[in-house]
């Protein structure tokens, strides 16, 4: 069977030495990902560590390392081995170049990353070959503003969290959607989810569960000081702006992997991005099962 994807880029933190105490360490268990690719007729590339010009480290297998900006170039498909968190991550940087991606879990929940380990090769036989299923899930761009000027900015797949301090009490956030006032908001803090990501922090702090076909956001207070603050569903093509108006040492946190610290009258501003990642899923792939399984809902029914 002859694969439809040629190059594929094997993406995986295999630099991390710190899960060797597991049965199968993350090098070897890329190695052996890589050499089933190639017994597929596929080129394998791998991504280069952060630290791999400065020490001279070579990636599982000797495959030839690439650089994210290399990846998209010149690979026709990314293989992510790991959780959501690496997903989110490679997703965000990937998703200028349109270049698909394939999730191997090797996490716990495993949302997006929805193959088993365990059966990987049984399910990218016929996915290599073009069996799948397709879906795109969209960005958000986020900005900090300070007196008018941008001091931070970023993309989100999953949301843009606005978060009190470790040791400091409430925040009061104004909230403004498009042209509209919302509401004042005293809370821990305050999210603006995606579909991907209202099973998330979102989903923990009360939030609906957004089947990724809406066009919409959600946005979710974190323990509200009045409990009529709700989470409420919003269009996603209008602007939604966060201004802190009060409260110690907060910050804005973009996937929970870029952070940003506030100072009083800096305003958080959302926006839909232009930029989407596209995920491969095995044929028949369905969201409702994935929940089905991930929430273990209907376990000991009928």
């Amino acid at each position: 069977m002859t694969p439809r994807f040629r190059h594929v880029a094997l993406i995986g933190k295999y630099q991390q030495s710190g899960v060797r105490a597991q049965s199968s360490a993350p090098d070897e268990m890329l190695d052996s990902i890589g050499l089933f690719l190639q017994a597929r007729g596929c080129q394998v590339s791998v991504q280069k560590g952060e630290d791999d010009d400065a020490d001279g480290a070579e990636p599982p297998g000797r495959y030839p390392a690439l650089s994210v900006e290399e990846i998209g170039q010149q690979c026709d498909l990314g293989l992510v081995v790991g959780g959501d968190g690496t997903m989110l991550g490679i997703g965000r940087q990937l998703a200028p170049f349109g270049v698909p991606l394939i999730g191997i879990n090797r996490g716990r929940l495993g949302f997006i990353t929805d193959i088993p380990l365990d059966n990987y090769q049984s399910t990218l036989v016929p996915m290599l070959a073009g069996e799948y299923e397709q879906e795109r899930r969209g960005l958000m761009h986020g900005q900090v503003l300070r007196d008018g000027q941008i001091v931070f900015e970023a993309l989100a797949m999953n949301d843009v969290v606005v978060n009190r301090g470790a040791t400091s009490g409430m925040v009061e956030l104004r909230v403004s959607v498009g042209s509209h006032f919302v509401a004042n908001q005293r809370a821990d803090g305050l999210i603006i989810a995606t579909p991907t990501g209202s099973t998330a922090y979102a989903l923990s702090a009360g939030g609906p569960l957004l089947h990724p076909a809406v066009s919409g956001w959600v946005l979710v207070p974190i323990a509200p000081h009045t409990l009529s603050n709700r989470p409420i569903l919003l269009p996603d093509d209008e602007e939604v702006t966060i201004e802190l108006v009060a409260g110690r040492d907060a910050s804005a946190s973009f996937d929970m992997q870029s952070l940003a610290t506030l100072a009083h009258g800096d305003q958080i501003v959302v926006r839909r991005s232009g930029l989407n990642v596209c995920f491969l899923h095995p044929k028949g792939w369905s969201y409702f099962d994935t929940l089905r399984k991930k929430l273990h809902w209907n376990e000991g029914g009928s």
